[in-house]
């Protein structure tokens, strides 16, 4: 039997496996987080739709930025060129806050039981407006 012998090493993730992770972590962690903002603007201010998905946004970008700053100092002389902390993780990032933000935002609708009506199909609209 050969057994694998790593050295401590070679155990050790690269700078950029670092930060594609804490991206993909940080991606979750603002779908949630905007999740629950958007509800709760929802419910104090009342906010609509367009108004908290803008606010989630901003809040989102707000999140990269300011991970990106905290990455720049902590990888700036680990990695090659600076657009590297940049880029990696930037797909990952807004593709895991979209998703958990869809994901957290649907619960939390459904624990509030708030999910709104369907609303009636075109049908039934048109023969209200356009009455013989």
């Amino acid at each position: 039997m050969i057994k694998a012998t790593h050295t401590k090493e070679e155990k050790k993730m690269n700078p950029i496996k670092t930060i594609y992770c804490l991206r993909l972590a940080l991606g979750v962690t603002a779908g949630v987080t905007c999740a629950a903002v958007s509800k709760i603007l929802e419910t104090t201010i009342g906010l609509d739709g367009t108004s908290t998905i803008l606010y989630s946004i901003t809040l989102t970008l707000l999140i990269y930025l300011l991970s990106f700053r905290i990455l720049k100092a902590k990888f700036q002389n680990k990695v090659e060129t600076p657009s590297k902390i940049t880029m990696t993780g930037i797909g990952i990032y807004f593709l895991a806050w979209v998703t958990f933000y869809i994901l957290f935002y649907t619960i939390i609708l459904a624990a509030t039981h708030t999910i709104p009506e369907t609303p009636p199909p075109v049908t039934e609209i048109a023969d209200v407006i356009f009455i013989p």
